[in-house]
């Protein structure tokens, strides 16, 4: 039998991976930043002419933009720990799925057990 098993993948911080990791967290605040603005000017434009009540016009908009800005807030979180660690440091930068296979009188703590991929530069360096 084959099962299907999230395993997190870890980056090893280099000076190159800091400044990509901060580069693509840059970018991503910026694109939450633009959709905020433009959700806002969606905002505006159907409360001048909408036949729905501004108040929940108000309430949609208003819980798209806090989530939003709570997604901001966590880009920015990750860059303040960016420039904090130091290289060597292993960073958390995504789950992947594989396919592990189950065979009668295994072990089922060996098959769960946590494993991870640590990655440095792009290049998978362990697989554990």
């Amino acid at each position: 039998m084959k099962i299907i098993k999230k395993i997190p993948v870890k980056q090893v911080l280099t000076e190159e991976s800091k400044k990509q990791l901060s580069q693509d967290f840059q970018a991503r605040y910026q694109r939450y930043d633009r959709e905020c603005q433009q959700l806002r000017f969606e905002q505006r434009k159907l409360e001048k002419r909408s036949d729905i009540s501004p108040s929940e016009i108000e309430k949609r908009f208003t819980q798209e933009i806090k989530r939003r800005k709570e997604n901001m807030n966590w880009v920015e979180y990750k860059l303040q720990q960016l420039e904090i660690l130091p290289e060597g440091s292993e960073l958390f930068i995504e789950e992947v799925e594989a396919i592990v296979e189950v065979q009668e009188g295994a072990k089922w703590d060996e098959i769960y057990e946590h494993q991870t991929i640590v990655i440095k530069d792009g290049i998978v360096i362990q697989a554990r």
